[in-house]
C-alpha cells in the first residue's frame, strides 16, 4: 500500500536538514520502499519540508519507517502527517499543460 508522508520542517532548520541529508538519503536507498520523494520549497527555494511516498504493508509500517528516518531522529520536522495514498496519474515531461511540447492533442 502506498502512504504519503507530509513532513513540515521546524522554522529555521535548514542547517539540521543539511547536516542529516546524507544519512536520510542513505536510509531512503537502503530501505527500498520509497516510490518518489522530494523537498517542499519556500518561495525563495529554501527546503522547508518533505513529501515522501512509500510502499509498505500498513500504516504502522509507514509510521515505523518515518520514526527511523534520520531526519525524524534529528527532530527536523515540526509535524508529520501520514496518509494512505492512491496513485492515479503520472505525467511525464513535457507536461501536458505545455502546449508547445505537449504530446496531448490540441
Amino acid at each position: 500500500m502506498l502512504y504519503c508522508l507530509i513532513c513540515i520542517d521546524r522554522e529555521n532548520s535548514i542547517e539540521t536538514r543539511m547536516l542529516n541529508r546524507e544519512a536520510h538519503l542513505n536510509y531512503v536507498g537502503e530501505t527500498n520502499v520509497v516510490k518518489f520523494a522530494g523537498p517542499f520549497l519556500s518561495e525563495e527555494d529554501t527546503m522547508i519540508g518533505s513529501l515522501i511516498v512509500i510502499d509498505v504493508d500498513s500504516k504502522e509500517a509507514a509510521e515505523s519507517w518515518s520514526k527511523n528516518d534520520p531526519y525524524k531522529k534529528a527532530d527536523l520536522f515540526q509535524r508529520t502527517e501520514i496518509l494512505k495514498f492512491k496513485h492515479c496519474l503520472l505525467y511525464t515531461s513535457p507536461s501536458p499543460r505545455d502546449k508547445r511540447q505537449s504530446r496531448m492533442p490540441s
